[in-house]
């Protein structure tokens, strides 16, 4: 018989460790073979798959990095190989054709870089947007001041509409202002993390195609995909940037793209050179079309075991069940719930509206008189991880909850039921300590006030 096999996770390590009461595995069992037409083959796990587990460890409910399912980390386990070989091609071009069916698209096409989501924003101002151009961002929150940063950093000139916090821009306000002036992009972020406000992303493509047809529409998905129903080519998107590390279920560390051909039109087009280096075009477009196509190229290195890793997670959300509009419907409901909690709770979102909120994490003040230290490390101690507050002006007044992923689609882990139950206990031991800090205070004041006995 097999011997378990466990993966334990750590912040500094990750480390394969086999039971010591049988025999060691043979070679073949420890390791899967991936075989070179990934999708052609079966999806059923090898032996050592159906033993590999991971070790128990505090439950991630952040917006992002977030629990990833025991085969995507098995995945990501996967022996050293070359970036060119015959075995690795496929896997990575399955990955870009996954994209396009995730996405609803037939033809855009797809980038996949070593980079955090940021360098989505780099590749867009420095492909897309020539210097002195205009560009639009429709600001929600933390990341739209970011990526305005960024795209002033490559030269474009910015202008911002910048919604109340807690709420997302409205398509007047994005029509008023594409009447004003023309622009090369409208940008906008489809779920701020720092926020959890969710952007209308149909309406602001249909809104950019009546008014201004030329503008490309980009959209940072690096919070919403694959937990917020996006459908690139009915709602004309020209681009969608995203990470591995959310709704998409992989470990951090792959930076994703997908872009119209429109937008890959106007790259061809452009009148000046394309101002990054590692973030080119010109240098990844010939590297994606040659993996898809089944041939190796190299500018430089991918991220092969991550690529691995990810390619199973787009299996599982493109292959297995539920299948991707499930998949919709699963977060929406995991997020009605989580949220109607929280109000039963007393606590107040973030969002100012139902419309606006979104599906893959939930953005909750704090209560009167209680503060992130009286929340999350005590939470922290019930195995329950959650974010506090990231916007600059109101970082210190709220709390985050991811529920994206296999969170939102596994009932059976159970992992919203510990965070209402987790959080119900939290805030009640801290007004419970709030209160008894307060009683013996007055009871102070009481003891001051009284005359001395006299004696």
């Amino acid at each position: 018989m097999l011997s378990r096999t466990s993966f334990s996770v750590s912040r500094t390590r990750a480390r394969l460790f086999l039971s010591s009461s049988t025999a060691p595995l043979p070679a073949c069992a420890r390791f899967p073979r991936f075989h070179p037409h990934s999708l052609a083959t079966t999806t059923q796990p090898s032996s050592a798959m159906s033993t590999f587990k991971q070790e128990p460890h505090k439950l991630l409910v952040i917006p992002g990095p977030i629990e990833v399912t025991d085969e995507v980390l098995y995945a990501n386990a996967h022996p050293s190989m070359s970036h060119v070989s015959a075995d690795f091609i496929p896997v990575f071009g399955d990955c870009i054709r996954m994209l396009r069916e995730l996405l609803f698209t037939q033809d855009a096409q797809p980038f996949l870089i070593a980079g955090s989501g940021t360098l989505g924003w780099d590749q867009v101002a420095a492909n897309l947007v020539e210097p002195g151009e205009n560009a639009l961002v429709l600001n929600s929150g933390y990341f739209g001041d970011s990526f305005s940063d960024c795209l002033r950093t490559y030269g474009a000139k910015v202008d911002e509409i910048v919604a109340p916090f807690g709420d997302a821009v409205s398509l007047s306000e994005l029509e008023a202002a594409l009447k004003q002036k023309k622009y090369k992009v409208v940008t906008f972020t489809h779920v701020d993390t720092s926020t959890g406000v969710l952007s209308d992303a149909k309406g602001i493509a249909a809104t950019v195609k009546k008014v201004s047809p030329d503008t490309l529409v980009i959209a940072d998905c690096v919070c919403s995909v694959a937990s917020e129903e996006i459908r690139f080519d009915d709602w004309g998107l020209d681009v969608v940037l995203t990470a591995s590390q959310k709704g998409l279920g992989t470990p951090p560390g792959l930076s994703i793209l997908v872009a119209s051909q429109k937008a890959i039109k106007v790259f061809e087009t452009r009148a000046s050179p394309v101002t990054s280096y590692y973030g080119s075009w010109k240098k990844w477009l010939p590297i994606m079309k040659a993996y898809e196509s089944g041939t190796p190229a190299y500018f430089a290195t991918p991220p092969v075991n991550l690529i691995y890793a990810f390619n199973t997670a787009l299996k599982q959300i493109t292959k297995q069940s539920p299948s991707i509009e499930e998949r919709f419907r699963l977060h929406r409901e995991t997020s009605a719930r989580l949220k109607h909690a929280v109000e039963e709770l007393g606590l107040k979102q973030l969002p100012v509206k139902s419309s606006v909120a979104a599906n893959g994490m939930t953005a909750c003040y704090f209560p009167d008189g209680l503060t992130a230290a009286d929340i999350i490390p005590p939470l922290l101690k019930k195995d329950i991880v959650i974010a506090a507050g990231l916007h600059k002006d109101y970082k210190l007044k709220y709390f985050r909850i991811g529920h994206m992923g296999i969170s939102a689609i596994d009932s059976t882990r159970r992992d919203v039921d510990k965070v209402i139950a987790a959080l119900k206990e939290s805030l009640a031991e801290a007004q419970a300590g709030k209160n008894a800090l307060s009683q013996t205070a007055r009871t102070r004041v009481v003891d001051r006030s009284m005359p001395a006995a006299r004696l």
